[in-house]
Order: structure tokens, then sequence, then C-alpha cells
């Protein structure tokens, strides 16, 4: 018994030194800090109340909700770092535009997009080492990620001018490209209608990572500093339910808006169709007649709540556009990023789609290019070229496919299709065959009848345009004739914008696999036709597309290793 007692006292007396030490002790190994805790912080001072009015949701558009429904609605974030998340994009499965015969099919219609996700997104997958899936490729979108300086429209004409030029075709010899380039009119800033902005921000879970809401909270503030103190910022936020964080408010407020965007914190499911419906009606309450009336979606595209069926939203955006409201897009993130619904929305609606992968392209999209992004010049242009099969045998559009409409759409006024921006470009190109070029894929008819000429016998192509005036019932139409003019004898006697579109053409063509070039077209010849037009490249972007040529060698060549049968 007295053994026991001590050792009792032993222990004892070894629990009470360790508590009272004031040094750093160790114990079993492991480093303790036994230093005194320091003492919590003064409780915050009162929350003046026009700051308090910023931490209050609508929970659905009508009613207030307290701090701690707020707080289940955007609870704090999570400090642990969220794992990896495995690679769920969903694109849309689109095949490329085949090659039509001109004399049975001679008329080519199709809707302008002057949208730029995918070339973002295709650079993202390139930096990270891999290529990119060819469904992400939309190639119209990486040529027209560009400014080609066409020339501006003469003053007091339409609101934007056309530039065609035909040369050899250096995919295929014995094939020519017909480039078509629209260049919408800028506008002074002085003389830039107010914006009625609709911020919608995705604050589900799936946005947690820096690359989503951060990021996405960085590129607003970027905007603001573009936009006049007249202009209203509202904020709509989605997660498992919809609410209200902003009122319109004046950017001349800018504090308030910053505030709010601040406090704005990911979590919960994505009721992104919920979110749609409160941002139009909070645009359509603050309607102003002679201003920009803009929806601007921020999200991954991760909709599972509320509307998610790509088919219901659609007719919703569709019947929304009705009321002059314009629609953004823009896209965030990796592993769940739904690029097929934000086309599908961005396309319906009056709208643009942009994909924000680093401050730099926010500052591209939302401060450089802002007039081409937020002020329409023309709504609903199309195009509709047709060859002359006395000098064109065959044609391929490059691109452009979830945007072919049919024949009898270009002439009816109720058919959508995409807007031009101030000072935005659009360009077009096609591949031909000259009539009796030995480069024809298609088989003549044996029982056809041979192509006729008649009085236009010289015209290579007809093309014609249509456009409404923003807000406008009415379509009007413009035409232009392809004649030898437009033609240029080598790629080198090409202006400097046709070749560097080309090259880009022929670097979407190489990440959907090849299959349109021929064999002497590859990575080597896109770099050298790029870097002889890269010409004047102020933001470094053309630099940056001739460095993206050769990560995209270096990942098709890693792939090739890593295909069965090769390197055996």
């Amino acid at each position: 018994m007295r053994l026991r007692g001590l050792i009792l006292a032993s222990v004892a007396a070894t629990a009470l030194l360790a508590g009272c030490t004031t040094e750093v002790g160790e114990t079993d190994g492991t480093v303790v800090d036994a230093k005194p805790s320091t003492p919590p912080p003064p409780p915050p001072p009162p929350v003046a109340e026009s700051e308090r009015s910023l931490q209050d949701v609508v929970a659905t558009g009508s009613a207030k909700a307290s701090s701690q429904e707020m707080g289940r609605m955007m609870p704090s974030p999570v400090i642990m770092a969220p794992p990896e998340p495995e690679f769920r994009d969903q694109y849309e499965d689109v095949e490329s535009n085949p090659v039509k015969l001109t004399s049975e099919e001679p008329v080519s219609t199709f809707s302008i997009d002057v949208d730029t996700a995918s070339y973002a997104n295709v650079r993202r997958f390139l930096k990270g080492g891999t290529l990119p899936p060819k469904d992400a490729v939309r190639i119209e979108e990486l040529i027209n990620y560009f400014d080609y300086a066409y020339p501006q429209p003469k003053a007091g004409s339409d609101p934007f001018a056309t530039q065609v030029t035909m040369m050899p075709s250096p995919f295929n010899a014995g094939r020519d490209l017909i480039q078509i380039g629209i260049q919408g009119r800028d506008i002074d800033r002085d003389a830039r209608p107010p914006i009625n902005l609709t911020l919608l921000v995705d604050v589900s879970g799936s946005m947690h990572s820096e690359d989503k809401l951060p990021l996405a909270r960085q590129a607003m503030k970027l905007m603001l500093e573009e936009m006049e103190p007249t202009d209203t910022v509202a904020i709509v936020v989605y997660a498992g339910a919809a609410g209200e964080v902003l009122a319109p408010t004046p950017v001349s407020d800018k504090r308030k808006i910053v505030a709010a965007l601040e406090n704005l914190r990911a979590g919960g499911s994505t009721a992104g169709g919920e979110g749609l419906r409160l941002a139009y009606s909070l645009a359509e309450q603050g309607l102003k007649k002679d201003a920009v009336n803009r929806v601007m979606l921020l999200t991954d595209g991760d909709f599972n709540v509320g509307i998610s069926d790509p088919e219901q939203l659609e007719d919703f955006v569709s019947r929304k556009r009705e009321t002059g409201i314009y629609l953004s897009v823009l896209g965030f993130g990796r592993g769940n990023y739904n690029d097929a619904m934000m086309q599908k929305i961005s396309q319906t609606g009056n709208g643009t789609a942009a994909y924000i992968d680093t401050l730099s392209e926010a500052r591209k999209v939302l401060a450089d290019d802002l007039s081409g992004n937020i002020f329409p010049i023309a709504d609903d242009v199309k195009i509709q070229v047709e060859f002359n099969p006395a000098r064109i045998s065959e044609y391929r559009l490059i691109g452009y496919e979830t945007r072919m409409l049919e024949r009898a759409d270009f002439n009816n006024d109720k058919v959508d299709a995409g807007d031009i921006g101030a000072g935005t470009s659009v360009t077009a190109i096609y591949e031909v065959t000259p009539t009796g070029s030995d480069a024809a894929q298609i088989d003549p008819l044996r029982y056809g009848e041979a192509a006729k000429a008649g009085s236009t016998q010289g015209e290579y192509a007809f093309v014609k345009l249509r456009y409404k005036a923003p807000g406008a019932d009415t379509s009007k139409l413009l035409t232009y004739a392809v004649t030898d003019a437009n033609r240029v004898a080598s790629v080198d006697k090409a202006p400097e914008w046709a070749r560097f579109a080309t090259a880009v053409a022929g670097f979407g063509e190489m990440l959907k696999g090849g299959e349109a070039l021929g064999t002497g077209f590859g990575w080597e010849a896109i770099r050298e036709l790029g870097s002889g037009a890269k010409g004047k490249d102020e933001f470094g972007y053309r630099a940056e597309f001739i460095e993206l040529t050769r990560l995209a060698e270096t990942a098709d060549a890693q792939a090739a290793l890593n295909r069965p049968g090769q390197g055996e």
C-alpha cells in the first residue's frame, strides 16, 4: 500500500509540474506551446443600419430574411481546402461541318457568334499540359478571340463594315479560303448609354475554389472601375435558394457594391433556374428605356435545383429576351464546368458567353473589351452566302456548327441570331474548291446537269447580311459580291488579319484532330503563319497564341505516346 501511494504521489507531482511550466516542453516527442493563450478580441462595434442592410437577403425576392437565415443560405467558408474535383466538365457533342457540293446545296446560312469562351477554356487545358476535349473546341470562338483591326465603317453608314479576302488555302493544295470579316462600329465613352446591370452570382458549394467565386468577385471589381457613376448594379445570388443581396445601386456608391460582393460565400446546392427568374424579375423592375438592360450570370454552370432541364431553361430565357433584357454568361472553374448549359442559355437569350480562367482574362473581357461585351450595336445578325457553281464546286464553313440556320431563317425576323457589340469584330472562313480543281473531294453526279454560267459568271459568291437595330423588330439587308478584286495570288500577299485568322483556324482544326488538313500542314506551319502575321501586339495576346501552339504540339506528342500501339 505504501508503494502504491508513492507511485500516485509521483504521478500527481509530474502533472502539477507540467501544468505549471511556462517554457516549451516535450512530451512523447511532441512540441507543446505552453504560453498563456491570447485574450479574446474586443466585441465588434455596432453595425450601422446602412451596412446592416447589406447583410439581409430577400429569400424569394419578396420578404427580408433574418441574419440567421442568411447564414443558413450563405454559410461561412470551410477552412480546410476542398479536394481536387473529378473531371465532370460537360460539352455539347457536335460534328464538324461537312463539305457541301455547290450544285446540290449552293447556300450556307448561319448566325454570327462573338463569344470567346472556348479560347480561354482551351488555353486553360493547354497550360495544364493536356489537350482539350475535341468538343470543347469551337473554332469560331478561337478566331473571334482576337481583334483584327478591320477598317471601321464609314460615318453615318451601317453599324458595321464588311471585309472579304480570298486566297489560296495553306491547309490543302488546290483549294482557296474565303474570309468574311465584320467590324462593328466603336463608340466613344462619352456616347455610351447608361448600364442597368443585374449580377446573378452562383454561390453554391461547387463555387468554393479559388478559380470560381473568389475570382468572380475580383472580376466584378475590375468591371466597376470601367463603369460610370450613373450606371446601376444589382446583385442576386443562388444556391439552395435564390435571394436578392443588393437592390439596384448607382456605381457612385461603389463601396456599398464592393461590400456586397465581399460578403458572398459559397455553400449549398445550385438553384440556378430560380436565380434566373429572380434576376430577370429584378432587371424588369428597374428597366430603363434609354439604357442597356443586362443580366450577367457568373457560374460554373452546375444547375441541379429548380429549372435545370436545358429545354426548360432555353424556353424561359427565349421568352425573357422579348423584354429587351440582354444576357451575358461568364463561366468559371474546372471539374464540373457545364459548358453545354452555358452555351444554350447565352445563345437563346440575346446573350454572349466568355470563360474567365485568370484575372488577366477578366481584365480583357470586362475592362479592355467592356464596350463590345456590354453595348449592342446590332441584333440578330445573320449571314447567308450563295456560291456560284460555275466557279466554286465545293465549300465548307470552318466552325459555327452550333450556329447553323435553315435557309428560310435568313428572311424570318422572328428567328433569333447573334448580336454585335460596339467595336467587336466577327470573322468567318470558308474553305472552297474551285470548279475543275483536282482537289475536289466529292465525285460529280453521273446524271447531274453541268453548272451553267449566267450574268454573274465573274462572281465567286454572293454574301448577304441581315441585322436589326437594337430593340427593332424589322431587319435590314446588306449585300456583297465576291469577285477577283477580293482575290490575292498567294498567302504572303494576303492582309495581316487574314493570315493570322487563318493560323488560328488551323490551330482549331489541329485540336479537333486535323482531319480537314492536308499532310503538309501542322503545328510548325501554324506557328510560322501566326508569327509572320503577329503585327502590333499591344497586349501580347498573339504572342501567347504562338506559345499555345508549342504547348499543344507537346501535349499532342505526349498523347500520341499514350495511345495504344504507339511507341512500340
